[in-house]
């Protein structure tokens, strides 16, 4: 089952606190910018910026994912690999609320989703 419309609001609210705080000053958001994903029981933080070799393309790059386990009430982790496959993230392979989720990606301890 998906989330419920006070579940989407709740992690709406917080998600979009997360990316505004982490999207560059206007003037250069068209060269990067940040947004998020929310379907079924998955959240995904995006990555918006032009194609390397023609700006016209605008590319959005998920580079963070969270599942939401509802039996175990946990969200388990993952980052993509440049192969685009996910993975789980070793350092912190769970969070028990979706800001837990957003303070591992802001941490980032092992560089997996910023670099």
């Amino acid at each position: 089952m998906a989330f419920n419309d006070i579940e989407r609001k709740k992690l709406q609210k917080a998600l979009d606190a997360f990316v505004e705080r982490r999207r560059p000053p206007m003037p250069k958001r068209s060269q990067l910018d940040f947004s998020y994903n929310l379907s079924g029981h998955h959240v995904e933080l995006v990555e918006i910026r032009p194609q390397w070799d023609d700006a016209s393309i605008i590319c959005r790059r998920p580079y963070a994912r969270a599942t939401y386990v509802r039996t175990q009430n946990i969200w388990k982790i993952f980052w993509q690999r440049a192969s685009l496959k996910w993975n789980g993230y070793d350092p912190v392979p769970t969070a028990s609320s979706i800001e837990g989720f957003l303070k591992a990606v802001e941490e980032d301890p092992y560089g997996c989703f910023y670099g």
